[in-house]
């Protein structure tokens, strides 16, 4: 049963400008509350970044939206995503891909957005704790790639993991300033660039973080 609250929500997305219906529809379908805790859920259905685990946090929904809808998923597509966090971003992704892995270098985080995806019953989503910023070699290539860490650059090991007519959208530029969101489509003749908007996030960071209490 889809809230007051949560239809809200959706009404708030469109005003962003989200209009790629399968996009919102995903969004509607899925309880940002569960993937936040304690005084935090009454907040889950503003359009604001809230504290998680481990010194993260949750995306503001409307940067989630666009970034999804950049993305172009179709139903075909297997999708990485670099950065799981809550698991927020992929349960959405999940509903608009076949296949959706999702690397998380903290691993009580990986452990919770695991628990999250399964009483959501989201079978199609695989949550690894790893390097994120090595991609995922062994499950490529990917027809999507989506970066929630920002970069200097576009990481040339997940642009080597893009399909040819594939789509990777992440945030890039120095991590103590506002970073540009982009999309990058790989062609046969190389990449073609396009600017988003300005973001915020957290740097993309190498190795797997120590594994303490989060």
């Amino acid at each position: 049963m889809i809230s007051e609250a949560q239809m809200q929500f959706v009404f708030a997305l469109r005003s962003h400008g989200i209009t790629d219906a399968r996009v919102l529809a995903a969004m509607e379908k899925t309880p940002r509350d569960v993937f936040v805790e304690g005084l935090f859920k009454d907040r889950a259905f503003e359009n604001t970044p809230l504290p998680i685990a481990c010194g993260q946090t949750i995306s503001q929904p409307s940067v989630v939206a666009q970034m999804t809808q950049a993305l172009e998923v179709t139903p075909r597509c297997k999708v990485l995503e670099i950065g799981t966090g809550s698991g927020y971003q992929a349960a959405i992704l999940s509903h608009l891909a076949r296949r959706v892995y999702t690397v998380e270098r903290h691993r009580p985080l990986a452990r919770m957005a695991s628990r999250v995806l399964r009483d959501l019953d989201l079978g199609n989503v695989t949550v690894i704790a790893d390097d994120g910023s090595l991609g995922l070699p062994e499950q490529a290539p990917f027809d999507r790639i989506l970066v929630t860490a920002a970069a200097e650059d576009p990481p040339s090991s997940l642009l080597a993991q893009l399909k040819v007519g594939g789509i990777m959208v992440l945030p890039v530029g120095q991590s103590d300033t506002i970073q540009n969101l982009i999309k990058i489509v790989k062609t046969k003749d190389g990449l073609e660039y396009s600017e988003l908007n300005s973001v915020r996030f957290v740097p993309l960071l190498e190795g797997v973080a120590a594994d303490i209490d989060a």
